[in-house]
């Protein structure tokens, strides 16, 4: 009897596939440090914000492609341009995702103690400041830039972000309403009075409703004013989740499928350029 338990016991060890271990490589196809491009961009002031870039599958100059920008949450921040590949990234990256919905993904390295959105936590909720964080601000210049010499179809820039990032997403669509297609903010949250701002812009919002780092009454007080003004988003909250709720999300078809459909629905561009 102990020998058969040994030998379960050894066949379950040897059985655990490589993808178990986070230190096994991913396949080259698949792996985001591979196929997103280091890059750096910097402003007149020599103000750096380093990024990644994943480029449209089987690219056509006679194309133009949408641009999904990425915003990654606080423990992705730092100096080494790789963090913020941790999650979601990989999403972007599978083959037969890529096929069908061939985009460039932008995503940006927000450094250790700054943030993406302004704001300020008071009792009656998020107040978003005046000025854009300097991040974003820089990452806003760099996609005003992309979209002046790149192959992108100005009217699909989509927006996305989880946890920090999500709160981000939020923060640029109040800033900058009019030049976005499409926004998903993940597990984040935003100022609430802002939303009137941008209620013509597709929305869909996910939040798990056991979240105990950004709560999700964050995410349902930003529904409940963009339905208020006159907004139609969507929203998914996954019950019995907590603060990961972008692996799920990130994985479901039907986000893809949505997401490439928007158009951004005002007239004339906005510029990315700060306020």
């Amino acid at each position: 009897m102990v020998k058969q338990l040994q030998c379960i016991w050894l066949l379950l060890i040897c059985g655990i596939p490589s993808w178990a271990d986070e230190s096994v490589p991913l396949e080259p196809e698949l792996d985001p440090s591979t196929l997103f491009e280091a890059r750096e961009y910097a402003d007149q002031d020599g103000n750096v914000l380093r990024y990644r870039l994943l480029k449209p599958v089987e690219f056509d100059p006679a194309e133009r492609y949408p641009l999904v920008i990425f915003l990654h949450g606080s423990g992705e921040r730092g100096e080494d341009n790789r963090a913020q590949l941790k999650h979601g990234a990989v999403e972007f990256c599978q083959p037969e995702r890529r096929q069908q919905f061939p985009c460039y993904v932008l995503a940006p390295q927000c450094p250790a103690g700054m943030k993406w959105a302004n704001y300020e936590k008071r009792d009656e909720g998020i107040q978003m400041l005046d000025e854009p964080s300097p991040q974003l601000r820089l990452l806003m210049e760099l996609v005003q830039a992309m979209l002046d010499d790149s192959a992108i179809d100005k009217n699909r820039v989509y927006l996305t972000g989880l946890s920090m990032g999500g709160y981000g997403s939020w923060d640029a669509l109040a800033r900058w309403p009019e030049f976005f297609a499409a926004a998903v903010p993940i597990c984040g949250g935003g100022d609430t009075k802002t939303a009137s701002r941008f209620s013509h812009v597709p929305v869909w919002c996910f939040h798990g409703d056991q979240d105990t780092s950004v709560p999700v009454e964050y995410s349902r007080s930003m529904i409940q004013a963009l339905q208020s003004a006159a907004g139609t988003p969507k929203y998914t909250e996954y019950p019995g989740v907590g603060h990961d709720s972008w692996t799920e999300t990130y994985q479901n078809e039907a986000l893809y499928q949505w997401l490439f459909e928007q158009r951004r629905r005002s007239s004339g561009l906005q510029s990315a350029e700060t306020q």
